[in-house]
């Protein structure tokens, strides 16, 4: 068969870009691209993985990557302060690939924030430099209080294929090759603050079947990368595993866009050699609108609160 050339053209999906934008001084989420997350109140807030450097395509393929300190200095002034918060209490790498944990050290760093993870994460902060203090092990089920925030950590898994598996067992010290950032620990974060608004946060389109049953969360951030070349059967599984388990009523899409190109670029979709968004988007679309769930693309930089009234 023919390999399909190109990649989606975002422009078709541009009316599913209408995440309300957040108000002031409410929860926001602000998306930062893959599945980077920064979740506020104004006061405190977490970040999902922290990758900002994104090396380009023939970077990660023939040489050793590495932070970009002026990438990861740029993004955190900017969305910390649109966000009114100094720092951040947690970092959480979903796993640790380079396109998720490659700059959790730095950011945690610069943030004076917790890096919390699985054994694989800490070999990443301990290779960043990030003193043993200020990082975190979780085993599946813990639940770490993060100022407002109980972040719960349920065993997941990466989408097929994986392409770097296993568990990073030493230190990963910068520069290193991308292969070296194995995946390690995958988690769904459950994530609970003081005002009783729950969300789901998923990065890789994998699953544990059962893991999430018993656990509720009114929003779902759900990665859905490689999501697009499954058969649709598993496609249609992924989604009973996840958003149907944990009830979610609204569902926001991430890890769709092409990581290798920098973040002050507009985003485009991951090309079709790697996914495909349009099926992604064609059977999710079908069961969405089967459970009454409502589904959205996150912007990019942009306070959002995936609860507000769009009307509002």
């Amino acid at each position: 068969m023919r390999a399909k050339l190109g990649r989606p053209d975002m422009s078709t999906h541009a009316s599913r870009h209408d995440v309300p934008a957040a108000g002031e001084g409410g929860l926001s989420v602000t998306f930062l691209g893959v599945t980077t997350l920064l979740i506020s109140d104004g006061d405190s807030a977490v970040m999902t993985d922290g990758f900002f450097s994104r090396p380009g395509l023939l970077q990660v393929a023939l040489r050793k990557v590495e932070p970009s300190l002026d990438r990861i200095d740029a993004v955190l002034e900017r969305a910390l302060g649109d966000a009114g918060v100094d720092g951040l209490e947690a970092v959480v790498p979903v796993h640790s690939h380079f396109d998720h944990a490659l700059d959790s050290a730095v950011v945690a760093e610069r943030t004076g924030a917790l890096l919390i993870g699985g054994t694989s994460t800490a070999n990443v902060g301990r290779g960043g430099g990030l003193a043993p203090e200020r990082i975190r092990v979780v085993a599946p089920g813990d639940t770490v209080q993060c100022g407002p925030f109980a972040l719960t950590f349920i065993a997941s898994a990466h989408s097929s294929p994986d392409r770097h598996p296993g568990t990073i067992d030493e230190p990963v010290v910068p520069p290193a090759r991308a292969g070296a950032y194995r995946c390690g620990e995958a988690w769904s974060v459950l994530l609970t603050h003081t005002s009783g608004r729950t969300a789901l946060l998923h990065g890789s389109a994998g699953y544990v079947p059962g893991s999430l049953v018993g656990h509720d969360a009114e929003v779902a951030y759900l990665g859905v990368g490689q999501l697009g070349v499954q058969p649709v059967d598993d496609i249609e599984a992924y989604w009973k595993h996840t958003v149907r388990a944990v009830g979610a009523r609204r569902v926001v899409l991430t890890h769709w866009d092409d990581f290798f190109r920098p973040l002050d670029q507009p985003l485009r979709a991951l090309p079709y050699a790697a996914d495909d968004l349009d099926v992604t988007m064609r059977v999710l679309d079908r069961l969405a609108a089967a459970d009454g769930v409502s589904l959205h693309l996150p912007t990019v930089w942009r306070r959002e609160d995936p609860r507000a009234d769009p009307a509002g």
